[in-house]
């Protein structure tokens, strides 16, 4: 027999078990496929009911968007569907709708790239969660929406002390957070850390790893002095309100001239330079984004002079990527949200109804922390 017909056989053969667990499972538990409003079982084939869950939809970019009815679809291997109780709102989201995030999606689609929920189903060859687990996970979006449908790989158990809230608020930013401070800066006891909107959702995150965590020395930069004296509660030592004041000459002040070992940049243009220049020798700065809307250029004579490094960082790569390094920042949020060293700032909560105007209040730089969206 041929290698093709083994290899096109052993496909098959997985195929029709993965069909004969999903549907020995079902069999099982039809209890279950009622509450799910799955329909009963004719010649051997599971059909889908007209059982729908409220969704919200972008279905034309840069317009409002709407709330529908969307079909359940039915559980594929390794699959797990939640009932999302918690959103988190990223700016990754508004860009999507706006049709300028790096990651390009076609309307109409659901937003949304961070939840938190409780397992309603799981398909027969998931294990590692059942039926009433609470969860926490990440996607590239459609979890705006009162169910969705998972990888099992790309869920976490959430910890008994840890709220809905708060666990819908750590995948992107803390996230984000302990990827660019350990895995691309390798962040140090005692080094100095600056970082620029420090109020945000990723900035806050990154003060409150950073301080209480990694146990730097931060320097937190913000646009007013409310959200300086935000950064300090999470356990910045230093502010600068960069609104009215040059950031490379109050970090020198403040540094007595050293500058910073690591900077952890997400505005982009004027920003990212006078960031650049407040580096001391050997220092790294890590590119997180460009919220300002200004992609800035580097002078490569800079690098030179002061052996500086600049470092990139697009987190959902390394689901694609190292996937084991992914998947390690999200347990690690987990632990220390649970051991308390860190504590999500909830900056707002909107109804799911309400998600246009939470989604003006991040574009109208409003928010402080997280922006969650209540789904139940």
């Amino acid at each position: 027999m041929s290698a093709a017909v083994m290899g096109s056989l052993g496909r098959r053969w997985c195929t029709e078990r993965g069909r004969i667990l999903q549907l020995q499972h079902y069999r099982r538990n039809a209890l279950l496929r009622e509450q799910l409003g799955l329909s009963d079982m004719k010649n051997g084939i599971l059909l889908e009911s007209h059982r729908s869950y409220l969704a919200v939809l972008c279905t034309e970019l840069s317009k409002p968007l709407v709330i529908r009815n969307v079909l359940s679809s039915l559980l594929q291997p390794c699959e797990v569907r939640v009932g999302v109780r918690c959103c988190g709102l990223n700016f990754a989201d508004i860009l999507a709708c706006q049709g300028l995030y790096q990651e390009k999606h076609s309307p109409p689609f659901t937003p949304g790239m961070e939840f938190s929920g409780i397992v309603l189903e799981t398909s027969a060859s998931v294990d590692t969660l059942k039926e009433g687990d609470r969860v926490v996970g990440m996607t590239g979006s459609k979890a705006l929406a009162e169910e969705y449908v998972a990888d099992h790989r790309m869920l976490w158990k959430i910890p008994e002390d840890v709220s809905y809230e708060e666990a819908a608020a750590l995948p992107v930013s803390y996230g984000t957070a302990i990827l660019a401070l350990q895995q691309r800066a390798r962040t140090q006891p005692g080094e100095t850390v600056l970082v620029t909107a420090a109020a945000g959702a990723t900035g806050l995150a990154t003060v409150d790893v950073a301080a209480n965590v990694l146990q730097a020395k931060v320097i937190a930069a913000a646009g007013s002095d409310s959200k300086c004296s935000l950064t300090l509660q999470k356990g910045a030592f230093q502010t600068v309100n960069y609104s009215g004041a040059s950031l490379k000459e109050e970090v020198k002040k403040l540094t007595a001239n050293r500058g910073v070992n690591v900077v952890i940049e997400t505005i982009g243009g004027n920003i990212f330079k006078e960031a650049l220049h407040s580096l001391t020798w050997e220092g790294r700065i890590v590119v997180v984004g460009f919220a300002g809307g200004m992609i800035p250029s580097i002078p490569a004579n800079l690098l030179l002079l002061k052996n500086v490094s600049v470092l990139g960082l697009y987190r959902s790569r390394y689901q694609h990527q190292d996937f084991p390094v992914f998947a390690a920042t999200l347990a690690s949020a987990l632990q220390y949200c649970q051991k308390g060293w860190i504590r999500p700032h909830i900056g707002a909560v909107f109804k799911l109804e309400e998600v246009n105007e939470a989604f003006s209040y991040v574009t109208q730089r409003k928010s402080t922390g997280k922006v969650i969206i209540s789904v139940q």
